[in-house]
């Protein structure tokens, strides 16, 4: 049962991350718990494990490492589209 709420809040935390940017995750729910996990362990990386805890993701950690990573990812894009032109 652990699992699926991992997935759950990975999920709800990538969407959260492409709400705050204004951008859509490639891979629809499963792009966005993919940038949740991601972001998670980002998060965790650059700024510890601090602040509320739910289904074993520090939140605010987890959250700043998906926006960072959804950002970089469309820089990355916008650089591969602009190169295919």
């Amino acid at each position: 049962m652990s699992f699926i709420w991992s997935l759950i809040v990975g999920g709800i935390i990538g969407w959260l991350a492409g709400l705050i940017l204004g951008r859509d995750i490639p891979g629809g729910i499963i792009g966005n718990i993919i940038a949740g996990f991601v972001g998670a362990w980002l998060g965790s990386l650059i700024l510890g494990n601090w602040g509320p805890h739910v289904a074993n993701f520090a939140i605010i950690p987890a959250i700043i490492g998906a926006v960072v990573l959804v950002f970089l990812l469309s820089l990355i894009m916008r650089g591969f589209r602009k190169a295919n032109r």
